[in-house]
């Protein structure tokens, strides 16, 4: 039980540090007017999640929970930002940029889905 604690905090760290050097960079590209990062990570975490969940439940045999643990409840959970895409979402209604605030949660709710659907599509057809 331990050890796969430290698979999760370990997974955490290393997905918390890809979420904040992805939105960073996203930023540096399409600035900050619209939250164009936290959407990018939670769509490619989204579409990585629909391979992993392919992976280990239908193409791997893993005796071990581990490397679930380490990838999909660590990296992908410090990874993926549903909390930070709430709080985005919030402040652009504050801001009352109401069309964007609506755009950004029917893109990312659609994006997001449709990222994991295609991977366990792409996943299932890979043998």
């Amino acid at each position: 039980m331990f050890g796969y604690i430290l698979y999760a905090a370990l997974g955490g760290a290393i997905g918390a540090s890809l979420r904040y050097m992805t939105t960073t960079y996203v930023a540096s590209v399409w600035g900050n007017l619209f939250p164009y990062g936290t959407m990018a990570v939670n769509v490619i975490g989204s579409f990585i999640m629909g391979i992993l969940f392919v992976l280990f439940a239908e193409k791997l045999n893993l005796s071990s929970d581990a490397w679930k643990v380490l990838l999909m409840t660590g990296v992908l959970g410090g990874f993926t930002t549903f909390s930070a895409f709430s709080l985005d979402a919030w402040q652009l209604i504050e801001r009352q940029a109401y069309i964007s605030a609506l755009s950004y949660i029917g893109l990312s709710f659609l994006l997001s889905i449709g990222a994991l659907i295609l991977a366990i599509y792409i996943t299932r057809s890979v043998s």
